[in-house]
């Protein structure tokens, strides 16, 4: 009976029917914190997983457990997990719901929808700053939740120094090492690796179209680089509407779809610098309404604009 308990609450650790009612946005997932790591100081790990695909979430997690635990981890198998297979990861995030006694976990999906609109706002936001910005919230949030942490070991996003010096800075109080391939040295960033390509599997294996249209499940692996993945991305693309939000529409292979499959958008306030100047010709700077004003006879009444915000012409500068 004990077994089977443990084994639905592995099935329900991870629920995403949230996620697919709203999946434009980030959606956050954690396990129950033990115990112990309130006790005793406590490492974490962070990986992430579905960096590169142009398809499908981007997802990043933690796992944390007492330094007391590090060999119980050596011995229950946490490796290098990017020799796993979706089957082998299945049965080691069950291990690690089964020793929740002494593990905890928490991940973060960003969606693909996210991820582009990030990339694509007005001040750019690159993907290494949203994967630096998850792993220092993921941090934050492991502190909040009254683990006693004393060492975070990060799998790298750019260089692992400048990385580290950034962590550092943030949390002084840490003991923070950032390696390259450090899911194959430190047994808890595998643990955490292994959450977060779980989550994803299971994100993709779940996905539900918003779009309300049936499109076709043959896409490959995900990656810009897949013939059948490209193939996908250029039959499913409406001429109007783009992509569904499974895609992260700023990669530059969308983007060249895009620009020579869909029609073309013409804006009304998009002419040039040079059609600006002569339309605005004779139209005074805005500065001006803000400069000592000379060889005036008659003062003029300010526009509405300034009067709600009490602003008032300088006098001097």
């Amino acid at each position: 009976m004990e077994e089977e308990n443990t084994e639905e609450n592995d099935v329900h650790s991870i629920d995403l029917n949230e996620f697919h009612s709203n999946s434009s946005g980030t959606f956050d997932l954690k396990s129950n914190v033990p115990d112990v790591a309130k006790l005793e100081p406590c490492c974490m790990g962070i990986d992430e997983a579905g960096r590169g695909p142009v398809l499908g979430p981007m997802v990043y997690s933690t796992s944390f457990c007492p330094l007391s635990q590090d060999e119980k981890l050596k011995e229950l198998g946490f490796a290098d997990s990017k020799k796993l297979n979706e089957e082998q990861r299945e049965a080691f995030f069950k291990v690690i719901n089964q020793n929740s006694n002494i593990m905890g976990w928490i991940t973060r999906i960003l969606s693909p929808n996210y991820i582009s609109n990030e990339m694509l706002r007005r001040f750019k936001y690159n993907l290494n700053q949203m994967s630096h910005d998850t792993a220092i919230w993921l941090i934050k949030n492991v502190l909040d939740s009254g683990v006693d942490l004393k060492e975070v070991y990060v799998d790298t996003v750019g260089d692992p120094k400048k990385y580290q010096k950034k962590l550092e800075l943030e949390f002084p109080q840490l003991q923070i090492i950032v390696e390259k391939k450090a899911d194959a040295h430190f047994p808890i960033v595998s643990a955490a690796s292994i959450c977060a390509k779980v989550a994803r599997d299971r994100v993709i294996q779940t996905w539900k179209f918003v779009e309300k249209k049936n499109f076709p499940k043959e896409y490959g692996s995900g990656y810009p680089s897949d013939p059948s993945t490209k193939k996908w991305l250029a039959d499913i693309v409406d001429k109007v509407f783009g992509y569904p939000q499974f895609v992260r529409f700023s990669w530059s292979t969308c983007k060249d779809i895009l620009d020579k499959r869909c029609v073309p958008v013409e804006w009304d306030d998009d002419d040039n610098d040079e059609g600006n100047a002569k339309n605005l010709k004779g139209t005074a700077s805005i500065k001006s309404y803000f400069g000592k004003q000379e060889n005036k006879t008659v003062e003029a009444k300010p526009h509405q604009f300034f009067q709600e915000r009490c602003l008032k012409s300088a006098t001097s500068f």
